[in-house]
């Protein structure tokens, strides 16, 4: 589990993140601007993480895009708008 400050409209606090939920987190303060796809980060269930997420307060813009290959269709781009970093665990505490 990992613990993110989250800035937002109404002040900061704190989420602590379970597996699936940080590691999308990650992925989507790693990409910055240029957002997250499935294709670009193979995951499972990219939209039910990016679902929590925003179930937990967080702004995640969905862009439809298209793709082509030996498979053409269309795929999600998600991108993080929302002020995120990462919390140090107090000393003491699980990290």
């Amino acid at each position: 589990m990992g613990l993110y400050r989250i800035e937002g409209a109404h002040g900061a606090r704190i989420l602590d993140l379970p597996g699936r939920e940080e590691w999308a987190l990650r992925q989507l303060l790693a990409a910055g601007a240029n957002g997250c796809t499935p294709i670009d980060n193979p995951a499972p269930r990219w939209s039910a993480y990016v679902h929590k997420l925003r179930r937990r307060g967080l702004d995640i813009q969905t862009i439809d895009e298209r793709h082509g290959g030996p498979f053409p269709g269309r795929h999600a781009r998600y991108v993080l708008h929302s002020l995120v970093r990462a919390v140090e665990a107090q000393h003491g505490e699980a990290a």
